[in-house]
């Protein structure tokens, strides 16, 4: 049977197609039981490679059975035909997702901003609880339901941490992920930490949200590495982010894993707390930062259109000087303001998205 065949017996009328791989598609699809659309990742056994079938997608499953957050796309169902063909129904995202809401609207309000990435920070804090690690975050696998909230998706990388005998997490050794969103000990091949390594995604995700462009170039991983290597942060001045936002992403950005921001530090940060405002500057010199204090939010400007697919790069700024700043510039905490990785299939078959027990080339 077709796939329209298959999930009209489930209960589903097969809508539009919302991407494709070499192994897997996504469809929309009605579902006569919940009476709203889904979304159905359908993925052909018979196509897929070996690692995947054995270890991505029995992790996958397994993991998708047991999330539930609001803040988490919803597994409604998992089924599998006797030819070879596994169906995942999910929530749709009604609105699409991060990437192409920025790209059409540009760069996000602080306020709105601090309340996508809490709820993004509240799935995360929820995983790593359980000791799941995503492995994957970037702007397009978090979806926006009808009210523009985050909804987490793609555990296609996903894994439970294993522990030691004295309970401390083993290191990962899978390399996975893309490589505008990688942290930097990941890009060295170096064994990680893989819930500091989310904190590292979570940091560039939201750099974009406030910005509206890519916190690095990735089109030379060797100078990328570098300039993460050295902590340096670029902020584009026109966009005139606060004290508290700059520092919060900053700390996430932290090439040091011992110094690097644990999901209970970032919840807990002024900037995140609505509430506690004013950090100090003190508090900011402390870690190296920025020494302007807080300033209003203005309206972002919207990002050029030029391409369907990518944040357009901007030139590069080198580190910030004595003298006093012209406008437009950009203020350093210091790195190139750049554009998003290649874009990846489904399945990931672009160079950079995964590369299994191997370490990517040293810069």
């Amino acid at each position: 049977m077709d796939d329209a065949a298959v999930l009209k017996r489930r209960g589903y009328i097969m809508g539009i197609n919302l991407g494709e791989g070499s192994y897997a598609k996504v469809k929309s699809a009605y579902s006569e039981r919940l009476k709203f659309n889904v979304a159905v990742k359908i993925i052909d056994r018979k196509k897929a490679p070996t690692d995947f079938l054995e270890k991505f997608l029995p992790r996958e499953i397994e993991i998708l059975a047991m999330l539930n957050h609001r803040s988490i796309v919803k597994t409604y169902e998992i089924f599998e035909t006797s030819d070879g063909k596994v169906y995942i129904v999910m929530e749709l995202g009604v609105q699409g997702d991060l990437l192409e809401f920025i790209k059409t609207r540009g760069a996000l309000h602080e306020d709105d901003a601090r309340k996508k990435f809490h709820q993004l920070s509240s799935a995360i804090k929820y995983c790593h609880d359980l000791d799941v690690v995503h492995r994957d975050l970037k702007c397009e696998n978090l979806l926006l339901d009808k009210d523009f909230n985050i909804k987490l998706s793609d555990f296609g990388f996903s894994k439970r941490c294993l522990r030691d005998d004295s309970g401390r997490i083993i290191l990962s050794k899978t390399f996975c992920g893309s490589a505008a969103y990688a942290a930097p000990e990941v890009l060295q091949g170096i064994p990680y930490q893989p819930k500091v390594y989310d904190i590292w995604s979570l940091g560039v995700i939201l750099y974009i949200m406030v910005c509206g462009s890519m916190p690095y170039d990735d089109s030379n991983i060797k100078k990328m590495l570098r300039i993460q290597k050295e902590h340096r942060v670029n902020f584009p001045r026109s966009k005139h982010l606060t004290g508290e936002c700059k520092d919060l992403i900053y700390r996430m950005l932290q090439p040091d894993v011992n110094r690097r921001l644990h999901i209970d530090e970032i919840l807990s940060h002024c900037w995140v707390q609505p509430k506690v405002r004013g950090l100090s500057s003190a508090a900011i010199h402390k870690e190296g930062e920025s020494s302007r204090g807080a300033e209003p939010s203005r309206t972002p400007e919207t990002p050029d259109k030029k391409s369907a697919t990518k944040l357009e790069p901007r030139e590069e700024a080198g580190p910030e000087t004595q003298s006093e700043p012209k406008p437009n510039e950009e203020e350093t905490l210091q790195v190139p303001v750049s554009r998003q990785s290649d874009n990846m299939d489904l399945n990931g078959e672009l160079p950079g998205r995964v590369i299994e027990e191997e370490a990517l080339p040293q810069p």
